[in-house]
């Protein structure tokens, strides 16, 4: 007869080393959701009529990092997607999507990484089906995203804060 696994109790010592699962970083959500949704349709009915020219569709993103506590952080993840310009624009959609998240054990300085790195790409395929869908009920093609990097995001981030603060430095 095949003999059954033991499982340690959480708390338990039982010859395991001490405080080594407690140390590992981690990070949990604790819960996400839309906090702000907008989608436009300015032209309609003419916008969902045949269009000559595919229409020019400027997708911007940003991320934002709230602390509720000192490991609690609600992350903010905002999509705005415009097809056409002016007279000719054919839908506007406004997401911002958030999330709570536990951070555990992580140091000081790769929290910050975390929170604009991490966070956004587990929350990024919840926005961009929101998008998707709002385009779709909204008489247009689903406007699917194209992935993206947040490790660059962050990075150009840092270079643009970096020369903002050499900027101020060297006028004073």
């Amino acid at each position: 007869m095949a003999k059954k696994p033991e499982t340690k109790e959480a708390g338990s010592n039982g010859g395991a080393t001490p405080g080594k699962q407690g140390d590992q970083p981690q990070l949990s959500i604790l819960t996400q959701y839309i906090k702000d949704l907008s989608f436009e349709n300015p032209n309609s009915p003419n916008s969902l009529l045949p269009q000559k020219d595919k229409p020019e569709i400027k997708i911007n993103i940003n991320v934002n990092a709230n602390p509720l506590s000192e490991t609690d952080f609600e992350v903010v993840l905002k999509l705005d997607a415009k097809a056409g310009e002016g007279k000719e624009m054919l839908f506007n959609v406004d997401l911002a999507y958030a999330g709570i998240f536990r951070l555990a054990n992580i140091a000081e300085d790769a929290k910050h990484a975390a929170l604009l790195i991490e966070c956004p790409r587990i929350l990024f395929p919840f926005a961009r089906q929101i998008v998707a869908e709002s385009t779709r009920n909204g008489g247009f093609p689903p406007l699917m995203i194209d992935p993206v990097d947040f490790a660059s995001l962050f990075k150009a981030r840092l270079a643009q804060q970096q020369a903002a603060s050499e900027g101020s430095t060297a006028s004073n």
